[in-house]
Formats: structure tokens, C-alpha cells, sequence
């Protein structure tokens, strides 16, 4: 899917991607202080370091902020994925590499993952679409490499029940982030990894849905 542009004045490409981490970096301690409506741009340009002449370089409004934060925790993932991991391999190993990734990339972004669920209804019409179509093209990628490992015999497991099981691993991803201030006092990253991917394993593993041996 294209990516959704956020109009800049400025041509510099390196400046553009500089100047809007640091908006995205100052956005999201905003947000999650003060809530979407009521932060300013003006508060998230001195967040960011700059002055709000600055901030209206890299940016048209406030929601092109938001738009920004969602979209980069999916680029995130994507790059995360991918690296290091041939997601045609169609091994329960493969599996379990790409679920640790993904779940390490809810810890790294966990703020940004808290955000975009609290504020993500503040997009506009045509911006919350793509947001939502990007959730899909995620849950995309779980569900081929769960493809792969049917194909490839190591599990056994019908179109639906891939594709349940696509969802639930890209949500109990999410979970570290949105219900952190429950887990987290229970478990350690490694420790919610190590577990999540044994329940996964565990209900692929009964009744219609089996692991290889």
C-alpha cells in the first residue's frame, strides 16, 4: 500500500527524516501525558527542539504527527521481520524468531504502540483507513510465514485457524505495550516472550491444529 504522504517544504530527505523523529519523539511523551487534543504544536515543537516555524516545515497540522507515529511503529516492524529472518523457511523455528522480533519491537516502541491505541481515533477519514489497512498488511506477514510452515508440514492447520492465529500473535504483541502496567510488574520482556510463544505453540498443537512430531 502507498505510503500516505505528510507534505514538507523542505527538500532535504535526511533533514525531513531527522527533524520528524524528533517531532515523533517529542509527540509521544506529549500524548501520553496530555492526550492528543490537548497538546499544541507549539508545545510539540519546543518537545522536538525547535521553534513552531520549524515544526510547519515538516509538517501541514498536528494530526500529521499522529499519522507519523502509527505509521512508523508498522515500518518498524516491517524492517524487523525481515531482517535476519527468511520468513519462507516454513519451520517452527522461523516462527518463533519472527515472533520474538515483532515482540521486540513492542518493547522498543511501546510508548508509540500506547499512543496510537489511546489517540488513533483522531485521525482523519482518509489517514485512519491506510492506519488500519498497514495493522492487516502486519498480520499479512504472520499469517505467510504460518502459510510456510503448513506448506511445509510442520503444521497442520486450516485457512481460518492461520489466520486466528496471525491475529492473536500480532495482539499479544501489542499487549506488552497497552497493558504494561499490569505484565510488567510480572515478567520480563524475555520471560512474556518465552511464555507467549509457548501458549502460541501449545494451541497450534491440539485438536485440528498440530506440530509436526
Amino acid at each position: 500500500m502507498k505510503k500516505r504522504e505528510v507534505v514538507a517544504s523542505v527538500k532535504d530527505e535526511k533533514l525531513i527524516e531527522k527533524r520528524r523523529e524528533q517531532m515523533i519523539k517529542g509527540a509521544v511523551t506529549l500524548f501520553k501525558e496530555k492526550g492528543f487534543h490537548r497538546t499544541t504544536t507549539r508545545e510539540i515543537a519546543r518537545a522536538a527542539g525547535f521553534s513552531i516555524g520549524t515544526l510547519y516545515e515538516y509538517i501541514r497540522q498536528k494530526e500529521d504527527v499522529l499519522y507519523l507515529v502509527c505509521d512508523r511503529i508498522y515500518d518498524q516492524v516491517h524492517v524487523r521481520l525481515e531482517e535476519n529472518l527468511d520468513t519462507k523457511q516454513g519451520t517452527i523455528e522461523s516462527l518463533k524468531q519472527a515472533i520474538e522480533n515483532y515482540f521486540k519491537v513492542m518493547d522498543d516502541m511501546q510508548d508509540e504502540v500506547l499512543v496510537m491505541y489511546q489517540e488513533a481515533k483522531s485521525l482523519s477519514k482518509d489517514a485512519l483507513p491506510y492506519v488500519l489497512k498497514k495493522e492487516i498488511e502486519m498480520v499479512g506477514m504472520f499469517k505467510h510465514i504460518i502459510d510456510c510452515c503448513v506448506k511445509n508440514g510442520e503444521l497442520t492447520l486450516s485457512e481460518k485457524e492461520s489466520e486466528l492465529i496471525a491475529h492473536n500473535i500480532f495482539v499479544q504483541g501489542q499487549m506488552w505495550g497497552f497493558r504494561r502496567w499490569a505484565l510488567q510488574k510480572i515478567y520480563t520482556i524475555d520471560e512474556y516472550i518465552e511464555l507467549q510463544t509457548k501458549v502460541i505453540l501449545q494451541g497450534v498443537g491440539e485438536g485440528t491444529a498440530r506440530t509436526k512430531g
